[in-house]
C-alpha cells in the first residue's frame, strides 16, 4: 500500500501561530512577549535547510547595536535539535541570533516549539517570504526543497502560501539558468524580472554580461532577448514577424511557465489558425514533454 503524501504540516493557521506574532514586528517596535526559557547562546544552531544564505552585514550591525541598547524583543522560536539532546535548532529568528553574537550576549530568550522537518522547513520559508527578505533563488531553492524533499505539488504551496501557481513556476524556472546569471541574481545585480526574460534566451549568460554591464532595464532586456546578443547581425528571416498582441505575449508566458519551456504563439493575423511551438534543450526535457502531452 502506497503511503498517502502528508498536507503541509498541521495546517499553516497552527503551524504559524507563533511565528506569525514573531515577525509581526521588528525589533523594538511591540512589547516583549514572555520568553519560556533564556538558552546559552552556544548552544542554539541554525536550521541547516533555511532558505536564506546571505545576511546583510549593514543591517546586522545595526540589529547588533539595538539588542546592545534594549536586549531581545521578540524571542527566538527553536526546537530540540534532532541530533543532539543537549541542543536546539533555530525555526525562526536566526537574524537575532547572528545579531546577538556580535551584540556578545551570552543567552537568548527562546519559545521552545515541536516542529518536525518539515514544519521547519515552511516556517523558515515562510518567515522569509512575509519579510521580503528572500533573494529570487533562494525563494526558488526553497520552493523546490518542499517540493522534491517533501512531495508537495506547485497547487498545494501556491494556496498555502497566498502565492499563485505560476509565480512559483516562475520563480522556480530561475533555478535552470546558468551558474553566472544566478550569481548575478544572488549579488542583487539582475532582478527577477531580468532573470524571467533571459531564460527564454539561446544564451542567457552572454546576455546577462551585457544587461549587467550596461545596466538595462526589464523591458530593454526583453527587446535584447528578441534581437539576440549580436545586434549588429541578426539571423535571417523570411519576413519581418508582426508586433504580438499583449493576450498572446502573457499567453507565452503561462505556457512557458507550466511546461518549463519556450512556448511562441504565432497567430494568422486576421483568422482563426496558427501554430504553437515548444523548444527543448535536452532529451530529458523532450520525455517530460511527451509524458505531459500523453497524460
Amino acid at each position: 500500500m502506497v503511503e498517502k503524501k502528508r498536507g503541509l504540516g498541521r495546517g499553516l493557521s497552527a503551524l504559524m501561530a507563533d511565528v506569525n506574532n514573531d515577525t509581526s514586528a521588528s525589533q523594538g517596535d511591540q512589547p516583549s512577549r514572555r520568553a519560556e526559557h533564556h538558552v546559552p547562546i552556544e548552544n542554539i544552531a541554525p536550521n541547516p535547510d533555511q532558505p536564506r544564505r546571505n545576511f546583510d552585514k549593514d543591517k546586522l550591525q545595526d540589529l547588533a547595536d539595538s539588542i546592545r541598547e534594549k536586549g531581545i524583543i521578540q524571542p527566538l522560536i527553536v526546537r530540540p535539535d534532532p541530533d543532539d539532546a543537549d541542543r536546539f535548532q533555530i525555526v525562526a529568528g536566526e537574524r537575532r541570533w547572528r545579531a546577538a553574537q556580535i551584540a556578545q550576549l551570552h543567552e537568548v530568550p527562546v519559545l521552545i516549539r515541536e516542529f518536525d522537518d518539515t514544519e521547519v522547513l515552511e516556517v523558515a520559508i515562510i518567515e522569509n517570504i512575509q519579510r521580503a527578505d528572500l533573494n529570487p533563488v533562494e525563494e526558488a531553492a526553497g520552493y523546490r526543497q518542499l517540493i522534491e524533499r517533501f512531495g508537495h505539488t506547485q497547487d498545494h504551496l501556491a494556496k498555502a502560501l497566498g502565492k499563485s501557481r505560476s509565480h512559483i513556476a516562475n520563480q522556480m524556472r530561475l533555478l535552470n539558468l546558468p551558474k553566472d546569471v544566478i550569481d548575478y541574481l544572488e549579488k542583487d545585480q539582475l532582478s527577477a524580472g531580468h532573470a524571467r526574460a533571459l531564460i527564454t534566451s539561446d544564451d542567457p549568460s552572454a546576455l546577462a554580461r551585457i544587461v549587467v554591464t550596461k545596466g538595462l532595464s526589464v523591458r530593454d532586456t526583453e527587446k535584447l532577448v528578441k534581437k539576440g546578443p549580436d545586434t549588429k547581425t541578426p539571423k535571417p528571416s523570411a519576413r519581418q514577424p508582426t508586433e504580438k498582441d499583449a493576450d498572446t505575449v502573457a499567453l507565452e508566458g503561462d505556457l512557458s511557465a507550466n511546461l518549463g519551456m519556450k512556448v511562441t504563439v504565432n497567430h494568422d493575423t486576421g483568422q482563426e489558425s496558427g501554430q504553437i511551438s515548444i523548444r527543448y534543450t535536452s532529451l530529458d526535457e523532450l520525455d517530460e514533454l511527451c509524458r505531459k502531452l500523453t497524460l
